[in-house]
């Protein structure tokens, strides 16, 4: 089995378990970064991470954070199997013999490479998942969706396929340099947690849970901001913002200023660690056990 195949399935389960780790913060994200601005003298439709989680919970029910994660579910076998294989042959284009160590600037590039390759299937599916976090936080009894599949029916039949893909330039936007960030800083905590006279290979499942968490975090700094960008495009009427998030963008400064692109930064970053550590953990496990088999 090629190394690029093991990195795609290890890829696919790591994916797995970040989504079961994150989701119910990414949808407290999502209604953060989305929530309507509020009228003069109107308090806000959440003051925070952890009103927002209670009022979605008193509203809808625990299962109210876990709204949209049958589109990810569904996205993210795939995607983080095409991100680990994107990273993978990254890395051997830019390798003149198979051992060879690559810097890393080579490696930010093999991981700006990954995130390119995960576009196709994410843009979609994010678009998906936040139209169904955001439905009924306003109006639980008036959901227009019934699930991902309604959902992606409904926009396709509306926009047809340009509409499923709305968002595309805003996750590349955010994707491409997070990515790059992502595996590279990996890779250097890795480096820095491994013990002298050891390798990488030899590290215990905390060392590596802490690598990806740190990982997670970083490659969040970077993306909030676009991040944010795509929601509110991705969830926003048909015809609302005719030139993408430029238009996104100079309203979010107008109305609400350059603090508005970190909202919903709490969730992100508490969700972040464990997602990630545990994404990380599960694509170094899968690893192991695929290398032991063959």
């Amino acid at each position: 089995m090629s190394q690029q195949f093991k990195d795609f399935i290890s890829g696919g389960f790591g994916g797995i378990c970040l989504v079961g780790a994150g989701h119910p913060l990414d949808t407290i994200k999502v209604r953060l970064q989305t929530m309507p601005k509020p009228a003069p003298g109107q308090s806000p439709m959440y003051t925070g991470t952890l009103d927002c989680a209670l009022k979605t919970i008193r509203k809808e029910g625990i299962l109210g954070l876990y709204k949209g994660m049958g589109a990810p579910i569904a996205g993210v076998t795939p995607m983080f199997a095409i991100c680990f294989f994107g990273f993978g042959v990254g890395k051997k284009l830019q390798q003149k013999t198979p051992d060879q160590q690559l810097s890393y600037l080579q490696i930010f590039n093999a991981g700006m490479l990954a995130g390119v390759f995960t576009t196709v299937i994410m843009a979609p599916g994010e678009r998906i998942k936040c139209l169904l976090q955001i439905q009924q936080a306003a109006a639980p009894s008036e959901a227009k969706y019934k699930g991902p599949i309604d959902c992606a029916k409904q926009i396709y039949k509306e926009g047809g396929i340009r509409s499923i893909y709305r968002g595309t330039a805003a996750t590349l936007l955010r994707d491409i340099p997070g990515s790059g960030v992502y595996f590279v800083s990996y890779e250097w905590m890795q480096h820095m947690l491994t013990p002298a006279g050891q390798n990488r290979n030899d590290l215990s499942p905390l060392r590596i849970l802490v690598a990806g968490g740190t990982a997670g975090i970083l490659n969040w700094m970077v993306a909030i901001p676009p991040d944010v960008l795509k929601s509110r495009f991705q969830t926003a009427p048909p015809g609302m913002y005719p030139n993408g998030i430029r238009d996104v963008f100079k309203q979010l400064m107008k109305e609400e200023g350059i603090l508005a692109l970190y909202r919903g930064a709490t969730p992100v970053m508490i969700r972040a660690f464990p997602a990630n550590a545990a994404c990380f953990l599960g694509y170094e496990m899968c690893m192991k056990f695929l290398n032991y088999l063959f």
